[in-house]
């Protein structure tokens, strides 16, 4: 019997293919990264053909590593870098434009001036979303404003708009399928979150038609299935969701109140609100958590746009890291007495500021300052960041009070920065045994939908903690450091 389920992580920086036994233990993995492209400042673009190319080749990587054959999958999870904006021509498959990633801020002029228009309030209480360029909608219509032909084929029913996971999905399939699941499309600034559908006045507002949007399913659904000639037999696509809410399922988040955080290339913390929607007050944003079975349940979400990215830069921009795993036994060597503030603002600040002009800043540096107090400050203001995001969440809404932050993601494997972390938030941070959250969220998905895995309740009890990491830090010295770093993004969004 087929028992075993095939996820395919799509990235910001890499694809990953994972086979998970019936057990939910990783068993074959590979993993490729590929080429970013950055045309111009503040714009950021993947080739499609690089996507498509590192999914298959990692997917029969992946099985192959794993002893075993398509014939032995029962499903197929999809999760992937959300909003990351592709359009495509129906007849050929071809993309008309390169990937605009969602880190992309080409379009923060048109969102200036929808929001001068008085339109946000409207966007907002539809998609729980701001009028940011970190969503699909605005970069839909920029494709169709700037690629020669593109609005003229748009209306003409020729072209096909998706975030990642369609784009997988319809290649997946031969083109049979253009669909995607209710978190995605809770990221396009088109979709009704209340409503679940695609809005008529939303699209109008964007100029973007209705006939480029995909049909919407929970997410575990039955999908479709792979041609047989891509990975050796025809597999059945049974779960999707954006990597963020894919963490969410992988964590066993399922109760209100439940919390967690990913640290990536950027950070992102979903806060389980049931089915309830909660309005945020203090520039959040309201997202579908999960859909299974029709029913909505819903999250606050703050986003952070550079966190793995600040350690990136250490080592790519500054070349004082070899490796990323260094950058935690430095901040532990760091000076003490000096006060070095990065505020990582290279594409932009996200939640809860929201300022998509402002650029990154570093504030108290002296001549002692070095490589280690560099690596202590980068590393630091992701946890300032988490800091924001849970400061706003408990303002938000009384179920965030006191609450656990489950922790996935590469940054998670330094202790130096999970401690930190910690003591900064004054919560404690739960690191998972499973550390492939994102992952298993799509896995379970899969697994759900085929019988392969339990209902949620069961799978939740599956869980298990690696490491606990509570606070130490004394209340005097951390209320002066977050002061410190407040400081800092203030002067940093003053001087945008």
């Amino acid at each position: 019997m087929a028992d075993f389920i095939l996820a395919i992580d799509q990235g910001t920086t890499s694809s990953r293919a994972m086979v998970f036994d019936k057990a939910c233990k990783i068993v074959g993995v590979a993993q490729e990264e590929f080429t970013q492209h950055f045309p111009q400042s503040g714009w950021v673009e993947h080739e499609p053909e690089d996507i498509w190319d590192t999914v298959v080749r990692t997917c029969r990587q992946a099985l192959s590593n794993a002893s075993i054959t398509a014939a032995d999958v029962a499903a197929i999870g999809i999760t992937n870098q959300r909003e990351t904006t592709l359009v495509w021509n129906r007849k050929t498959g071809k993309c008309i434009h390169r990937a605009i990633v969602w880190q992309d801020r080409r379009t923060a002029e048109r969102c200036a001036e929808l929001k001068a228009a008085g339109h946000e309030s409207t966007v907002t209480a539809k998609t729980g979303l701001l009028l940011d360029p970190y969503f699909s909608g605005t970069k839909a219509s920029w494709i169709l404003d700037n690629v020669e032909g593109a609005r003229a084929a748009a209306d003409a029913g020729d072209l096909a708009f998706g975030t990642v996971d369609t784009f997988l999905l319809w290649r997946l399939t031969g083109g049979k399928v253009h669909a995607t699941d209710a978190t995605n499309a809770s990221r396009t600034l088109m979709y009704d979150i209340h409503t679940g559908a695609w809005s008529d006045e939303l699209l109008d507002l964007l100029g973007v038609p209705a006939s480029l949007l995909p049909e919407v399913k929970d997410c575990a659904a039955a999908f479709g299935h792979t041609e047989a000639k891509l990975l050796g037999a025809r597999i059945p696509i049974c779960g999707i969701a954006g990597d963020q809410q894919a963490a969410t399922v992988g964590q066993t988040c399922f109760a209100p109140g439940m919390m967690k955080s990913t640290y990536g290339t950027g950070c992102f913390a979903l806060l389980n609100t049931g089915p309830e929607a909660v309005k945020s007050t203090n520039r959040l944003l309201t997202t579908v958590a999960y859909q299974l079975g029709g029913k909505t349940t819903y999250a606050l979400e703050g986003s952070i746009f550079i966190a793995g990215a600040a350690v990136q830069w250490l080592r790519d921009g500054l070349a004082i890291v070899e490796d990323a795993a260094q950058s935690g036994a430095m901040a532990g060597a760091a000076d003490p007495a000096q006060q070095v503030y990065l505020v990582p603002a290279f594409v932009g600040l996200g939640a809860p500021y929201w300022d998509a002009e402002c650029r990154g800043a570093m504030f108290g540096l002296t001549r002692g300052s070095g490589p280690n107090e560099f690596a202590h400050a980068a590393l630091e203001s992701v946890c300032y960041q988490t800091r924001d995001l849970l400061e706003a969440m408990q303002g938000d809404w009384s179920g965030a009070g006191s609450t656990v932050l489950r922790v996935d993601g590469g940054m998670t494997a330094s202790d130096w920065t999970m401690q930190r972390l910690a003591d900064l938030l004054d919560a404690p941070v739960d690191r998972p045994n499973i550390m492939e959250t994102t992952a298993l969220g799509a896995a379970y998905l899969a697994g759900l939908q085929v019988g392969v895995y339990p209902e949620p309740d069961a799978f939740a009890q599956l869980w298990s903690l690696e490491k606990r990491f509570a606070p130490e830090m004394a209340q005097d010295v951390r209320m002066q450091k977050y002061a410190g770093w407040k400081d800092a993004v203030r002067r940093t969004l003053s001087a945008s």
